[in-house]
């Protein structure tokens, strides 16, 4: 009796960790394909939370094979059409014709404009932490180093595994939240 007790617990055991597992290899998978695609183009709404303010910026974005992110801010109204660029050694803001350099760090936070940036370099280089399946879809955890801060990302997926959202936390703080829309591996 023991023995098919035993055995019943390791057959459990076995498609448990079976099931992981497979949610975690299509995690991986996502990563490798946009890995190796030729990059990926999304529209992406920001939230920043920075405690006293809260910010919301709308941006349509590319990124090349490099990881290079190039967008273009559709709202708020007022800096609509500022279109800019983000590289993992420096961001510029294209206003006027005028190109001006940003840092991603300001003031001790990831500043939004880099959040779709994070966002992507994260999927493609941070350790894959786990996978859960949601309600709609599922969870993945990131985790990240940047400038030697911890950086975390919790990927939002649909059932199919295109990510539909993130939380992106600085020093174990949500600080930026995106919404992600026509997420497309080119």
């Amino acid at each position: 009796m023991k023995y098919r007790v035993a055995a019943f617990l390791c057959v459990i055991f076995i498609l448990t960790g079976c099931s992981k597992q497979s949610s975690l290899d299509r995690a991986i998978r996502l990563r490798s394909d946009i890995v190796a695609g030729n990059g990926c183009s999304f529209v992406c709404e920001i939230t920043a939370d920075y405690g006293e303010k809260i910010y919301t910026f709308g941006m349509d974005c590319q990124a090349d094979r490099e990881g290079n992110l190039s967008f273009t801010v559709t709202k708020p109204d007022t800096i609509c059409g500022i279109c800019g660029r983000i590289t993992s050694q420096e961001g510029a803001l294209t206003f006027d014709d005028r190109v001006l350099a940003f840092e991603t760090i300001a003031d001790d936070h990831l500043t939004p404009v880099s959040a779709p940036w994070f966002f992507l370099r994260a999927i493609c280089s941070g350790y894959i932490n786990s996978c859960q399946e949601t309600e709609s879809g599922y969870c993945i955890e990131i985790d990240d180093i940047y400038n030697g801060t911890s950086v975390a990302l919790l990927l939002h997926t649909n059932a199919d595994f295109v990510p539909v959202g993130g939380e992106i936390f600085w020093n174990n703080r949500r600080i930026l939240t995106l919404q992600v829309d026509n997420f497309i591996i080119l």
